[in-house]
């Protein structure tokens, strides 16, 4: 079995060939997107597709969508690096989308018409409520966008030769511009078109690399794990817990809280459940979905102990990306150039799959939630915005974002970014899933209620962030060079998503003023049965 040394991978690598297949790939999908975009006439075809996709499109869809690059290239390498515990990030996450499913997915779906707030003041007051709601879906939305971006720089390092500011400051000007595109023309429909295209390569590519990993190995996992423990400086420790969290047990169970109920609260998730007609083909969505999700992760048990037995955990860290670099690496030391050319330009499609969802759910949020039913509504007093400006500011707000996601992902460069999706992830479940919940499941829910829990949520969750260690006071910090942290933990979800489900239940029974009965009953049988979910939400 060959070992392949940092030396030997840089020299095969082949930058004009990676950028060949890349451009591709960016030619191929934006001839897809500019095919969908000839049907995006109304409000419902720009946010929703026109709800013309079907269960199993959109379950290619939700994979794609779902499976970013932290899922693809941060959890091979974590289980590279530090084996069972980076393994348990898969676990998290595929526990997650079924927590996802069973309690908010074809529920929303069901209630709602474009995005997550149109759920969440069904039978509240709608100024107030869609205001917080908007506001937190942003925070998610920007946070995730900026880890999605800045990574990207970090990514293309490796691939392309790169190694200098300049040269990643202009990758993440051109992934910025190019989701900027695909959003613009393409809309939903065409953002649903590259992120079912990158879940088929993605899960191909995923599935060709494990094959050949096994094949090396006899086919036997048996002999790979052995392999990967004599590369690994840890030995056997790599096939048990503890080697990454078993110094504080607490924080992994305080990530492992915001990564399992966060991913119920990721507005970019959700909103994929209103492209589909019926409540039949969300269904058919939900189990297309589990079914590839949870093969992905399952394949990354073997990519991430081969990139381990064939690579080396020395080579991958001492690699330009660190970790991150695991996945190209593997397929380099399996294929040669030509594998490693796929398989980044797979990475660069998932990069730009993400945040193409991201920038049009958070633009959606802007305009249907903040401009047609804030500032509208309260400027005519008649509740009626008109749905072609409302198109019109929600492309503007993706020139906005998109340029807002270049200059940020340029300022992180070289930072670390975990606080990012780790604040992502702690908002979604502290400010938005304990809402969700609430509105979905208690009757007495009230308006109080659901802005003291997403304004207290987000506060809560960005607060612990700034005054922990990944904020500052370490080497790996985003600002090492000042010490505020005195909150203990890397991620305060073990807090912030108790705090957020108190302060609801809190604000719910100190109002008095009764929200309407007849609307509760409403939501819920419209949750529950589907009946009346293709009509737009009036009152």
């Amino acid at each position: 079995m060959n070992i392949v040394p940092l030396a030997t991978t840089q020299a095969k690598n082949d930058p004009i060939l990676n950028i060949v297949i890349f451009g591709a790939f960016v030619a191929v999908t934006l001839f897809i997107v500019i095919r969908a975009s000839r049907n995006n006439k109304t409000a419902a075809d720009y946010y929703a597709a026109g709800r013309s996709f079907s269960g199993p499109q959109n379950g290619f869809a939700i994979a794609g969508d779902y499976l970013s690059a932290a899922s693809f290239l941060g959890i091979c390498g974590a289980i590279a690096v530090n084996g069972y515990d980076g393994f348990l990030y898969s676990i998290g996450f595929l526990v997650a989308w079924l927590v996802a499913l069973l309690l908010v997915a074809e529920l929303m779906r069901n209630t709602g018409k474009f995005t997550m707030a149109d759920v969440l003041s069904f039978r509240l007051k709608q100024r107030p409520v869609r205001m917080a709601a908007a506001i937190t879906t942003l925070a998610v939305c920007f946070f995730y966008l900026l880890a999605q971006m800045s990574g990207a720089g970090g990514l293309v390092s490796l691939l392309l030769g790169i190694d200098n500011e300049i040269g990643q400051s202009a990758v993440i000007a051109v992934v910025g511009v190019l989701m900027i595109l695909y959003v613009l023309i393409g809309g939903m429909k065409g953002t649903t078109w590259v992120q079912i295209v990158k879940a088929v390569l993605l899960i191909a590519g995923a599935i060709a690399m494990t094959i050949w990993v096994l094949a090396l190995h006899g086919f036997s996992l048996n002999t790979l794990l052995e392999r990967a423990v004599e590369a690994s400086p840890q030995g056997e420790k790599i096939l048990g817990p503890g080697l990454q969290y078993g110094a504080n047990p607490l924080d992994f169970l305080s990530l492992g809280m915001a990564l399992v109920l966060g991913t119920a609260g990721l507005p970019h998730v959700l909103m994929r459940f209103y492209t589909v007609p019926t409540a039949k083909e969300a269904r058919r969505s939900v189990v297309w979905a589990i079914w590839l999700i949870g093969l992905f992760y399952l394949l990354t048990l073997v990519l991430g102990y081969g990139a381990g037995a064939l690579v080396g955990a020395e080579t991958i860290l001492g690699a330009p990306g660190g970790v991150n670099s695991a996945a190209p690496l593997l397929a380099q030391a399996l294929g040669g150039p030509i594998l490693m050319g796929f398989i980044s330009a797979v990475a660069f499609a998932t990069i730009l799959a993400v945040v193409a969802g991201l920038t049009i759910t958070a633009a959606a949020s802007f305009a249907h939630d903040i401009y047609a039913n804030v500032i509208k509504r309260g400027k005519n007093g008649d509740g009626a915005a008109d749905p072609n400006g409302e198109v019109r500011v929600a492309r503007r707000t993706v020139v906005v974002i998109g340029i807002l996601a270049i200059v940020g992902g340029i300022g992180a460069q070289g930072q670390n970014i975990a606080f990012l999706v780790a604040l992502a992830f702690a908002v979604a479940a502290s400010a938005n899933l304990p809402t969700i919940l609430y509105s979905l499941f208690w009757r007495r829910f009230n308006t109080r209620g659901a802005v003291w829990s997403m304004y207290g949520g987000l506060i809560a969750a960005i607060g612990l962030i700034i005054v922990s260690p990944v904020f500052s006071g370490s080497e790996t910090a985003m600002i090492p060079g000042i010490d505020i942290s005195i909150f203990p933990l890397n991620n305060p979800g073990i807090v912030s998503i108790p705090l957020g489900f108190l302060l609801g239940w809190l604000g719910t029974i100190t109002a008095r003023a009764p929200e309407s009965r007849a609307l509760a009953a409403e939501m819920e049988v419209r949750s529950l049965t589907g009946f009346g979910a293709e009509k737009a939400v009036e009152h």
